[in-house]
């Protein structure tokens, strides 16, 4: 058995609450492994008191919702943070008061955090990682766990379609599927797009520019935004849009936050693109990033560096 499952396995037996914490702007896989996770404690130490915090965002509702947290609950307890690769990310900034803390991620380990931290880049998602070591520890696996763990790992390998998805990741979703779970329905959900994202898809495509090189961008400004009714968050459902043309192969799409900053989301069929992201206050997968931009000036030198990529 390898060792990062039997040291989790001690700290969950050691503690009495647990509560488990993921990035902000969830994504399926944040907030599959994260609910994945949960429910498996209860499910397998019925005993212990498990709970969720984060930022409710209402397009996963269907996936999961978070539960009430109290500062009071953190004395004494386990914290466990899935899917967060640096402590900026983390939603709730509480992960810090329990008594022990455990990273589990899949990111680039450029901050390592917590007392017990496992991190495998190999790995497509963290929910992958959830269920292999579910399946390591001799856990008990529902239709209701699996459900949330393989909507994460569909989310995160863009339906098995990026390099990260290995063997094992259809080995651990062969796994999932044999609990029941309908994984067409779930593939559904994770691709239906409400008429305001088709019209937001329709725009980015029309207003694209591709440079020769293969990069393409789009900024996204909050007026653009406001005129098909979308939240900042929401423009993550459609990042992938541009690497469905051809002649495009890395991309950034530039999505203008609340306090007029820019988040960058950036992505690459080929070309390693997290480096540029590290410059500019991000980081991520060699080929699916992001990074932030505090003014035009940032936006512009950001794109001066994906057409210049090779």
């Amino acid at each position: 058995m390898t060792a990062p499952f039997l040291s989790i396995l001690q700290a969950i037996q050691a503690y009495d609450t647990i509560i488990i914490h993921r990035h902000q702007k969830p994504d399926p896989d944040a907030i599959g492994s994260q609910v994945g996770l949960a429910e498996l404690i209860r499910h397998n130490f019925p005993d212990k008191r498990v709970l969720t915090t984060g930022y409710e965002e209402p397009t996963l509702s269907w996936l999961a919702a978070m539960d009430s947290v109290s500062d009071k609950d953190y004395t004494g307890s386990l914290v466990i943070v899935t899917d967060t690769a640096n402590k900026a990310r983390i939603d709730d900034e509480r992960y810090n008061n329990g008594d022990c803390l455990i990273k589990i991620d899949h990111h680039p380990n450029d901050e390592p955090y917590g007392e017990i931290v496992w991190v495998d880049t190999i790995a497509s998602s963290c929910s992958e990682m959830i269920a292999e070591m579910a399946i390591e520890l001799g856990w008990t696996m529902t239709t209701k766990i699996a459900r949330l763990l393989y909507a994460g790992i569909v989310g995160d390998t863009g339906r098995f379609l990026y390099p990260a998805t290995s063997s094992k990741t259809f080995r651990i979703a062969s796994y999932l599927l044999d609990t029941g779970i309908d994984a067409a329905l779930i593939t559904r959900q994770l691709d239906t797009l409400s008429p305001k994202l088709a019209r937001l898809m329709g725009y980015i495509l029309e207003h694209l520019q591709v440079d020769h090189s293969g990069a393409a961008r789009i900024v996204l400004s909050s007026k653009i935004l406001q005129g098909f009714d979308i939240r900042p968050e929401e423009v993550s459902l459609v990042v992938g849009l541009p690497g469905k043309i051809d002649s495009v192969d890395r991309w950034m799409i530039c999505t203008e936050q609340a306090d007029g900053s820019y988040r960058v989301n950036l992505r690459s069929k080929t070309l390693t693109i997290n480096g540029i992201a590290k410059e500019h206050h991000g980081g991520g997968h060699p080929l699916a990033s992001g990074a932030k931009a505090y003014s035009p000036e940032e936006i512009a030198a950001i794109w001066a560096k994906l057409k210049d990529l090779r």
